[in-house]
C-alpha cells in the first residue's frame, strides 16, 4: 500500500487557538460563454485548505478541475465568490497586483510542461526567478541546486525537446519551486507520463510538503497520486460532492 503525505493534521497549532486557514474559497461560480451557449463550469465551490497540506481534487473530464486551480491560483476570476489565501483577498487584488502575486505565492505545475522550447533547462527555471527581479547569480544557484535535487544535474543545458517527458516534468517542478511559493498547483502532473515516470513524479511532488512547508493542491485522473494525499475532493458537474 502507498504510504501517504503528511496529512493536514500534522501542521503545528498554537496552544488551543484554532488554526486559520491558509487558503479558503467560498462560493466560487465560474461560467464560460461558447457562442450564444453560456456553460456553467464551477457551482458553488467552497473549501478550506490548512498551511503545508496536501489536497487532491479528482473528478471526470469537464468536471472543473483545471478552472478550479486557475481560480486558486489568480490565472482567472471567478464569476461571483471568495478566494483568499494568508488573509490575502485575490478578488480584490488589480491586475498588477494578481501578477506579482501569483510569481511570488504560487507555483504552478501543467500536464503539458509549457516550456520555453528555445531555452535550456537551466534558463527555463530561471525565469521566474528573473520575473521577480532576483539578483542573478543567486537566481543561477538556485536554478542549479533545484534541477539537482529532481535528478537533472546532469541535464541543465539541454533543451526541452532533448528531453523525455518525465525530465521536462522535472524542469517544470523546478521552476515552480524558484521562488519558494507558499502554494503549489498541479493540473494533471502525471498525465503525460508512463506509469513508471508517474511514480518517480509523484515521489518528488509528495516531498515537496516535508521539504518546502508548501501547501500542494493537485488536480488529478491518477488513483496512485490521488492515493497518496491525505485529503482527497471529489468534484462532480462543478460541485464537491464528496471527501
Amino acid at each position: 500500500m502507498d504510504k501517504q503525505c503528511t496529512p493536514e493534521d500534522e501542521v503545528p497549532q498554537v496552544g488551543n487557538a484554532p488554526r486559520k486557514a491558509f487558503l479558503r474559497a467560498e462560493g466560487l461560480y465560474k461560467s464560460y460563454t461558447l457562442g450564444k451557449r453560456s456553460v456553467d463550469v464551477l457551482r458553488g465551490v467552497s473549501l478550506t485548505v490548512q498551511a503545508a497540506g496536501f489536497v487532491a481534487v479528482r473528478g471526470a473530464s469537464g468536471a472543473g478541475k483545471s478552472t478550479l486551480l486557475h481560480l486558486l491560483g489568480g490565472l482567472d476570476s471567478p464569476n461571483s465568490g471568495e478566494i483568499e489565501i494568508e488573509g490575502q483577498n485575490l478578488t480584490a487584488l488589480s491586475p498588477s497586483q494578481l501578477s506579482r502575486f501569483r510569481n511570488i505565492k504560487v507555483g504552478f505545475i501543467f500536464q503539458a510542461y509549457h516550456l520555453f522550447p528555445e531555452l535550456d533547462a537551466l534558463e527555463n527555471v530561471c525565469l521566474p526567478g528573473r520575473m521577480a527581479r532576483m539578483e542573478a547569480a543567486k537566481t543561477v544557484s538556485k536554478a542549479r541546486g533545484l534541477l539537482a535535487m529532481v535528478g537533472l544535474a546532469h541535464r541543465m543545458e539541454h533543451r526541452p525537446y532533448e528531453l523525455s517527458g518525465g525530465e521536462q516534468q522535472r524542469v517544470a517542478i523546478a521552476r515552480a519551486l524558484i521562488n519558494e511559493p507558499r502554494l503549489i498547483l498541479a493540473d494533471e502532473p502525471t498525465g503525460n507520463l508512463d506509469s513508471h515516470t508517474g511514480e518517480e513524479i509523484i515521489e518528488v511532488l509528495c516531498g515537496l510538503g516535508k521539504e518546502r512547508e508548501a501547501t500542494l493542491i493537485i488536480a488529478t485522473h491518477d488513483a496512485k497520486l490521488a492515493g497518496r494525499a491525505p485529503r482527497v475532493l471529489e468534484l462532480v458537474d462543478g460541485e464537491i460532492r464528496g471527501e
